[in-house]
């Protein structure tokens, strides 16, 4: 990592630094919306989630204590407001999820890989939102389980479970065996 660590840059945007701040959301903007994209299949709202755990960082910098790492601070917030917001919306029937893009060449292929896609992401969207959240945090995002454990505001032991009721859930939803 380049430049003074988060810890530094939060400590001066505490004291109303909006230079630090503004290295924060360019060091940690792309991940926070990458995790509210998965948890919200929505981009719209996704951006709108972020600017606002984004804002609650710079209104909250100054109570901010560094009892955890930045990150793990910032994706709590994003996933906390994600999972707040899940539970307020009506989900959207599996015609209206938008398809993801797919580089492959062979149409073919193409077509089967999105079919695979749409039944993965409906059976991750039916999910209770801590375990989607766990499964986003780890799968997707690449989080061990210790720093999605912070995030979700649970233990490790806490986490394992989500992801192994998560995974059983997934190969039910997807008719496999073990």
């Amino acid at each position: 990592m380049d430049g003074p660590s988060d810890h530094d840059l939060m400590a001066r945007a505490a004291q109303g630094d909006e230079g630090a701040f503004r290295a924060l959301l360019a060091r940690h903007t792309r991940g926070a919306l990458g995790i509210a994209r998965r948890i919200l299949r929505d981009d719209a709202r996704a951006e709108e989630i972020v600017q606002d755990a984004m804002l609650r960082v710079w209104i909250n910098a100054p109570r901010w204590r560094p009892q955890a790492a930045f990150r793990t601070w910032l994706y709590r917030v994003v996933v906390n407001l994600c999972l707040n917001e899940r539970r307020r919306r009506a989900h959207l029937p599996l015609e209206q999820v938008g398809e993801a893009a797919d580089p492959a060449p062979d149409p073919g292929a193409m077509l089967e890989a999105r079919e695979r896609d749409r039944t993965l992401a409906a059976a991750i969207d039916a999910l209770p939102d801590r375990q989607r959240a766990a499964i986003v945090l780890t799968y997707q995002e690449g989080l061990g389980n210790a720093e999605a454990a912070a995030v979700l505001d649970t233990s490790v032991s806490g986490i394992e479970t989500l992801l192994v009721r998560a995974r059983r859930a997934l190969r039910e939803a997807l008719g496999q065996s073990r």
